[in-house]
């Protein structure tokens, strides 16, 4: 079997031209084109019929994070403009949802474009007009950490809320390989229908097709839906620079998981699952081994590292057992959401636990998600991105998307 830590990432690289790069989204959502792959064969179709190519009674499970407008442009006195991309709350808030709603000020940890242009303790200013009002938004440069500066952000409104400011003042963070400046059309393109929790900085991509006519197909067919938060961090798009997969570090992302959906997952395992994009896959995926820790009399905080899953002792821990597991824990410890961190990384060796099939976009060259994708289908995946590229699939974010099937033997 294959040791993830000793894993190459150019081993899990091809050439991706950028006209193959989706730098738009089409018109309709559900035209996108769809390909799905089983056991080894390739078809296409389009995402309206993707109900069509899903077995009834599978449970379909998706992230319904909502992507904030994270880029705040100010311009100095001076002329001089400055970039604040707000990756994450600072750890003195117990969660992205606490810190969402704080009112007057709050700390974040951010990427700063032109800090060489800002000096610690001096303000920045920018005017708001919030619903017809003028608001005045300020930034003050608190510290500079290793990846990362603190920034302190201020306004003088305290009945505003930081996602209102958020909402008002900031730009769409597109990524980085789509190469033009953000759009009004963005705000909603660039976010899925079912968005809900404010919190990512990146679209939960995979779900960007879907539509409400591709719901009511799903419902026609008695598939069932629901839904999970995962938080998706700038993380996302970090190159893989290391020789071997033990010296690259897995960003972590926050989740935030009901007992009402564990429960459902809990009563399904019989059937079909599958996870809309990778960031579902990982947070069903995390509930399996934070189920293994819960067994192990842990109390606070209840999280996931990076190898954990390669490491923890499952030998005879069905995903039944393990999920009564860390409902019995939630409700011992008096929570009805599981709100923590999850660092998984999910490559060539792992063996799924709960989801047997997963919907998602083509993705990055050398990146974590394609590691992912190989991990489910093992060496097909080229054959089926060989196929995708010789096909004119749109690569990408706003690009087409898949139907992957787990291959039994990777099961």
């Amino acid at each position: 079997m294959t040791d993830p830590k000793n894993i190459s990432i150019l081993d899990y690289s091809y050439q991706l031209p950028d006209d193959k790069i989706a730098h738009f989204p089409l018109t309709n959502r559900d035209d996108s084109k769809l390909l799905i792959y089983k056991q080894g064969a390739i078809a296409e179709d389009c995402y309206k019929n993707i109900a069509t190519h899903l077995p009834e009674k599978s449970l379909l499970l998706f992230n319904n994070t909502k992507v904030i407008s994270a880029r705040l442009i100010f311009q100095k006195p001076t002329g001089g403009i400055i970039e604040i991309f707000c990756l994450e709350p600072d750890v003195q808030y117990a969660d992205i949802a606490t810190a969402m709603l704080q009112k007057s000020k709050v700390h974040w940890q951010c990427l700063i474009g032109g800090a060489s242009k800002w000096k610690p303790g001096q303000l920045l200013e920018k005017k708001i007009n919030y619903s017809g009002k003028e608001i005045i938004l300020s930034a003050k440069f608190i510290s500079k950490q290793t990846r990362f500066f603190i920034v302190e952000l201020f306004w003088n409104d305290a009945g505003i809320s930081f996602a209102e400011i958020l909402h008002f003042a900031g730009a769409v963070p597109l990524p980085p390989y789509i190469k033009r400046e953000a759009i009004a059309t963005d705000k909603e393109r660039y976010q899925t229908i079912y968005a809900e929790s404010d919190g990512s900085v990146a679209a939960p991509t995979a779900g960007l097709h879907f539509t409400e006519n591709i719901f009511q197909s799903l419902r026609n067919k008695n598939i069932q839906r629901d839904f999970v938060t995962l938080h998706v961090g700038a993380g996302t798009f970090k190159p893989v620079y290391a020789p071997v997969m033990f010296e690259h570090e897995m960003h972590a992302e926050w989740i935030d998981v009901s007992k009402i959906f564990i429960e459902n997952i809990l009563n399904n395992l019989a059937e079909n699952i599958i996870a809309v994009g990778t960031t579902t896959l990982r947070t069903i995926e995390s509930l399996y081994w934070l189920g293994v820790k819960s067994m192990s009399k842990i109390e606070w905080p209840l999280a996931l590292n990076q190898w954990e899953a390669y490491e923890l002792e499952q030998h005879g821990i069905s995903p039944e057992k393990a999920l009564q597991a860390l409902l019995h824990w939630m409700q011992k410890n008096k929570i009805e959401r599981l709100i923590t961190k999850t660092q998984i990384l999910i490559a060539p060796g792992y063996r799924f636990k709960i989801i047997n099939g997963l919907i998602t976009n083509f993705h990055q060259p050398q990146s974590t998600l394609l590691l992912l994708v190989a991990a489910l289908m093992g060496d097909n995946w080229r054959k089926v991105y060989d196929y995708a590229l010789k096909n004119n699939f749109r690569f990408l974010s706003y690009g087409d998307g898949s139907l992957l099937w787990a291959d039994e033997k990777l099961l």
